[in-house]
């Protein structure tokens, strides 16, 4: 588990702003946290079919360890199931948006509080 923490830990001056962020209102801090997370979407992918294929690899290295091979097994369901969840919210998101005629190039206006 530490390895995989130390793995996380080793991208994160990839997801730091090179520049010191000015911060103008929620609508820029949202904006920059949209960039964070849609960075990081793709390496939660990833690590959800390594980590499938490392069930994969117990699965078939435990071929004489019957407590082996069911720990691949294992692996190999929660790696699918986490695949599965995530497209499934990446076409729900995409439902919604074709619905509702919403594209990623819009601009929200957020509600503000009268200064008067």
């Amino acid at each position: 588990m530490k390895k995989v923490i130390y793995v996380l830990m080793s991208f994160l001056p990839t997801l730091a702003l090179a520049a010191a962020p000015t911060f103008s209102g929620v609508g820029d801090l949202a904006t920059n946290l949209t960039a964070v997370i849609n960075k990081i979407i793709p390496f939660i992918f990833a690590i959800t079919v390594i980590f499938f294929f490392w069930g994969l690899f117990q699965f078939l290295r435990g071929s004489g360890d019957p407590k082996m091979r069911e720990e691949g097994r294992s692996h190999m369901i929660y790696g699918i199931l986490a695949i599965f969840v995530m497209l499934s919210i990446y076409g729900l998101i995409g439902w919604l948006q074709g619905t509702f005629n919403i594209t990623g190039s819009e601009t929200v206006n957020l509600p503000e509080v009268p200064t008067n």
